[in-house]
């Protein structure tokens, strides 16, 4: 692989248009604004769904293996239908896939609405966790492939910061919202209940579908080879070959595996900082807080000149703010800086939008060069394949956190049973996310030479 390809050797992409001047050209195209008001309202009801189920589970079971089983709920389907779902992207209409996993995705937050409603047994809410990752992992990779079709090529990396910005706002907005709602739910405390963000994800996602149905743009499949062990692999395949975009997904899927530290945020407002609801909210939004400003800002800068290097030192950052999370609280620096509880929570808070401004740059070069590099007819499985690294890694790296916060919950000098173990679970996983950024460079010397980002 060259240090840079050029856009005209990138291989069979779209033919490109000519491009309206200005930072905001690509939002001139009406399907795509579409297509990003929809999925930025679906996104808006998933986020408060996930928060929801998080905050839900801990209050009703005080555990950490339940946060944990969270992870492992959403991972299993994607592991089990990644392959094919890549192949139905490349295979069928791509618009048709989106509403169809759009309207399974409201069935479940309208089955996670009763079970909740009703406090019925919580391995209820890990069987509709179950059918919400199925529907995601068919949902992805068509959903990733159909951008491609509604941008030109040159326009691509902006979309792509758009789509990110989008998505990131809508995770600020999100834990708020959940909040909010919480808040003024007569007995959701008390009962430990959030059904109606649940009931309110399912109206989001009908606000998604109705816009998605009106893009004009449809999705034309190419004639393809006759289903077979080949065609359904061939996104792994294409994957191994190209050694950018296997060290790029390479280094996001064990940075998120090892640095994630969302699905344990529970314990930290409830045993370390002791904020409740709200403090759960203002740490939910804090990565996507620096993700916003990051998206404001790319958007407004020319194309990445180096890329590669942006990519790794961005993870590197990513895993050392993790660090600095973990261990910005009394419990750890007490008896040597005497400062209020406050202080404490606000820092971790900036040291989680640190990583999520830094994470938003790995986010976008790895979205662009998985797009551009990769011909249309095999994008569907290419694209489903980096939604089974990257997804699974968000819920398996949940998992992990979860299991070590459980296996560390033992009272020592950093204070109650519950802090010690989502204190180790965090610092340890920053240190492994450097150590991979390490690994990955050395192993991928193509990644750090890799120029412009266009």
């Amino acid at each position: 692989m060259h240090d840079q390809e050029s856009p005209e050797n990138l291989p069979d992409a779209p033919a490109a248009k000519p491009a309206a001047a200005g930072h905001y050209a690509v939002l001139r195209n009406a399907d795509f604004t579409r297509y990003l008001i929809g999925r930025f309202v679906a996104s808006l009801g998933q986020q408060m769904l996930v928060v929801a189920i998080d905050w839900e589970l801990y209050r009703r079971t005080h555990s950490a293996l339940s946060l944990a089983f969270v992870g492992l709920s959403l991972m299993v389907p994607m592991i089990l239908f990644t392959v094919p779902a890549g192949h139905f992207a490349d295979t069928f209409n791509r618009k048709k896939i989106i509403l169809t996993t759009t309207l399974v995705l409201t069935a479940v937050s309208v089955g996670l609405a009763l079970a909740s409603a009703f406090s019925i047994n919580v391995n209820w809410i890990y069987f509709f966790l179950f059918i919400l990752g199925a529907a995601r992992t068919f949902l992805w990779p068509a959903s990733a492939a159909f951008v491609t079709g509604l941008v030109p090529r040159d326009q691509f990396a902006r979309a792509v910061t758009f789509n990110s910005g989008a998505f990131q706002f809508s995770s600020v907005v999100g834990p708020a919202a959940f909040g909010a709602v919480i808040a003024l739910t007569p007995g959701a405390v008390a009962h430990s209940t959030a059904w109606p963000v649940y009931a309110l994800n399912a109206l989001a996602s009908l606000a998604c579908f109705a816009l998605v149905v009106t893009i004009r743009h449809e999705h034309k499949a190419k004639p393809t080879e006759p289903v077979s062990v080949k065609s359904l692999i061939e996104g792994f395949r294409f994957v191994y070959q190209n050694k950018i975009i296997l060290g790029v997904i390479t280094l996001d899927l064990f940075a998120v595996l090892l640095g994630g530290a969302v699905t344990i945020l529970p314990m930290f407002a409830d045993d370390i900082f002791h904020t409740g609801p709200s403090g759960l909210g203002w740490l939910r939004n804090a990565m996507a807080v620096g993700a916003v400003i990051c998206a404001f800002i790319i958007a407004h800068r020319r194309p990445l000149q180096k890329a590669g290097r942006a990519m790794l030192w961005s993870v590197a950052i990513f895993g050392v703010a993790t660090i600095f999370f973990g261990l910005a609280n009394a419990n750890c620096f007490g008896r040597w800086l005497a400062l209020p509880n406050s202080f404490w929570f606000w820092f971790a808070f900036a040291m989680l939008a640190l990583a999520g401004f830094v994470d938003n740059i790995s986010v976008v070069v790895r979205q662009t060069l998985v797009q551009i590099l990769t011909p249309d007819e095999k994008r569907g499985r290419v694209s489903a394949v980096n939604s089974l690294f990257i997804g699974t890694s968000n819920e398996l790296g949940g998992f992990r956190s979860g299991i070590v916060a459980f296996l560390f919950t033992t009272p020592t000098i950093l204070g109650s049973a519950h802090a010690t173990g989502a204190i180790i679970s965090t610092v340890t996983g920053g240190i492994g996310t450097i150590l991979v950024v390490l690994a990955v460079a050395w192993i991928w010397p193509e990644i750090r030479r890799f120029g412009k980002l266009a």
